[in-house]
């Protein structure tokens, strides 16, 4: 066979070798990420750990793997378990509404609203001798209201079973971490020098540090809301307290599911200047600590400019969805690094040429 046959034979399998190990991960991609964020996050307790088990890696890398269980899988199947009992909760409320209707006179604070007050008594009216408008009225709430809990239902599934799979890599990736970080290091050395171990040191700060501002601010959230709770009466506190701490740092909607909801049943139950309150805490107060905290928070842990920070952010998450919150930042951390190099060297190009120059 004909020596470049032979070779171009080669490089085409590696090629197919290489999609097919690419197609084989990608389902994978983002849950491996986030496994690799966790275990650079939390490697001091790993190596601690280590420490204490006499440098037994498995036994480190279990440990850390059962507190994680414990941290992140046991809050969520919690609320899973909270959210279908709500479900049912609110089934009871409306299923004697639409089996008997409406009381025939509406609520004295009802007519008492201010503009909508008249009017909103006349359609209860209304509804209540019309049973066919007030069924209507019922499924156009009670379907939505299905299909969103089946939805939310599904997302917890979903992301129990990612949360089992991302402790599942963290222990291997434990386990082994001195050959993966002797790899990255050489690795890193070989292919750009000093300035490939500069990029993998941002990397690691930019990631932890992105970890620390959103874990934080979530907790700083989570013990604004439970103040609101308390003050308010709202009742299941720990679980309302943990659920705001977990979609918190969900981008976009985050805690506002919670503080709503409470506000919501505050209202229904009559409470309506608590309500007003919930509403005004969780607007000015639980929210307020998302937007200004968190990139506070990561741009001093991370050491990058706070505009870096909240485009990395933001662009992040549109782009990769949840693991963007990592991604983003990262990726515009070390594009910084890469164009400062890139101007340094320029700069330095453009000083010899002109001393060049003047010798001449």
């Amino acid at each position: 066979m004909n020596p470049g046959h032979k070779q171009l034979i080669q490089i085409a399998l590696v090629a197919l070798l290489l999609i097919g190990c690419i197609a084989v991960l990608l389902p994978f991609t983002g849950t491996l990420l986030f496994a690799i964020v966790i275990c650079v996050t939390t490697l001091p307790v790993r190596n601690r750990l280590l420490r204490l088990c006499r440098g037994r890696s498995n036994l480190a890398a279990l440990l850390v793997s059962i507190l994680l269980l414990l941290l992140l899988v046991a809050p969520v199947a919690l609320l899973s378990g909270s959210l279908a009992d709500g479900v049912e909760v609110a089934i009871r409320y409306l299923k004697p509404l639409m089996e008997n209707g409406l009381p025939a006179e509406p609520p004295a604070w009802l007519a008492k609203l201010p503009i909508l007050g008249r009017d909103a008594a006349a359609y209860w009216r209304e509804l209540v001798e019309s049973r066919e408008e007030m069924n209507n009225l019922l499924h156009q709430f009670v379907d939505p209201t299905r299909k969103l809990a089946l939805a939310a239902a599904a997302l917890l599934a979903q992301g129990l079973l990612q949360l089992v799979l991302v402790i599942f890599f963290v222990f291997f990736i434990f386990r082994d971490a001195h050959i993966y970080a002797d790899a990255l290091h050489i690795g890193s050395r070989t292919l750009g020098g000093d300035l490939g171990e500069r990029m993998l040191a941002l990397a690691e700060g930019t990631v932890t540090g992105v970890m620390v501002g959103i874990v934080g601010t979530a907790a700083a959230q989570a013990l604004v809301a439970m103040i609101g709770f308390l003050v308010t009466g709202v009742p299941g506190l720990i679980i309302l307290t943990v659920a705001t701490f977990f979609f918190s740092m969900v981008p976009v909607v985050g805690a506002t599911l919670i503080w709503l909801g409470a506000a919501v049943w505050l209202y229904n139950e009559g409470q309506t200047g608590w309500a007003v309150f919930m509403v005004l805490w969780g607007m000015f107060g639980i929210s307020s600590v998302d937007n200004f905290i968190k990139p506070i928070l990561i741009s001093r842990t991370a050491s990058l400019p706070l505009l870096l920070i909240v485009v990395g952010v933001f662009g992040g998450v549109l782009v990769f969805g949840f693991i963007g919150l990592f991604l983003g930042p990262t990726l515009l951390a070390l594009g910084q690094v890469l164009i400062r190099e890139w101007l340094a060297h320029a700069e330095s190009r453009a000083a010899a040429a002109a001393e060049e120059g003047v010798v001449q």
